[in-house]
């Protein structure tokens, strides 16, 4: 009962300061989690991607719940690095995303200079569009495959609007509401446009290097402050007899579970102050409102 009460207590203790910092996080509806998922596993092409990935971060943590314990034969010692390696999974799917969003976001500088030239040159906007499904940056060359077909058989802006929706990126939004304009108005404003954009974009690219780079000691810092606690624990655990008997017991489990909140609380202030800012994506947000 006290190790209970001990953990409630600590619990409530970090809700209050989260509540009095502000941080604590928004309430995701149902549709904006199964979106996130969704992003997050762009890159995977099977529908079955997702249930691999929760089976993957089962079977992944049952098995180091399973082995920690039997080399600790302390299971409480277990939980925290079963919790952790469960989460592989999510993070590969999450930085595969961000990879792909980065590759993506790479791209389009390069690809609307290519438009512009192409344009400049004399060819139409739907023709500098056609050569992006072959001669265009490696990222939307997927994407622009079907775009030909698509131009021939409902319009290029629908055919703008499938691209828009197969790579579902903030920047490919812009660049295609832009497309969409310039296609409607044609003619030297096409150039314009394509060269305003294209420098806009890696502006912006060059700032989100510059701020990923920065956090990024920072956010090693955080984890290794987090692992190496739990490593060391383990490692005790496993070769004193004596340190194992302690957290077999009563206050050694009360000093695990006090661990665990500190840890979990430390953990999401710093992710949550050390989340970078991401762009919504409006277009896709109003369609997903829906009633």
């Amino acid at each position: 009962m006290m190790a209970l009460a001990a953990l409630a207590t600590g619990a409530l203790a970090g809700l209050v300061a989260a509540a009095w910092l502000g941080l604590l996080p928004q309430r995701r509806g149902p549709r904006r989690r199964a979106g996130r998922v969704r992003g997050w596993l762009a890159g995977m092409r099977t529908a079955s991607a997702p249930a691999r990935m929760w089976l993957a971060s089962l079977v992944l943590g049952a098995l180091t719940l399973l082995v920690v314990t039997a080399l600790t034969r302390t299971p409480a010692v277990a939980l925290v690095p079963a919790a952790a390696v469960a989460l592989v999974p999510r993070a590969i799917a999450a930085r595969q995303h961000r990879a792909r969003v980065e590759a993506v976001r790479a791209a389009w500088p390069d690809a609307l200079r290519e438009l512009g030239a192409a344009v400049g040159a004399g060819r139409s906007l739907n023709q500098a569009l056609h050569e992006l499904a072959d001669g265009g940056p490696e990222a939307l060359r997927e994407a622009f495959s079907r775009f030909p077909m698509l131009a021939r058989t409902v319009g290029v802006p629908a055919a703008l609007e499938v691209v828009r929706d197969d790579l579902a990126d903030p920047t490919t939004d812009r660049v295609v509401e832009v497309l969409l304009l310039a296609h409607e108005q044609g003619g030297g404003l096409v150039v314009d446009l394509m060269r305003d954009l294209a420098e806009a974009t890696t502006r912006e690219l060059h700032v989100a290097e510059e701020v990923s780079t920065n956090a990024l000691e920072h956010t090693i810092n955080a984890r290794a402050v987090f692992v190496l606690p739990w490593a060391v624990l383990v490692m005790l655990v496993t070769q004193a007899e004596q340190m194992r008997a302690f957290y077999q017991s009563t206050g050694g489990l009360l000093v695990v579970g006090v661990g665990i909140a500190a840890s979990a609380v430390g953990m999401a202030l710093i992710g949550r102050l050390s989340r970078q800012p991401v762009e919504p994506r409006v277009l896709a947000g109003s369609q997903e409102a829906g009633p």
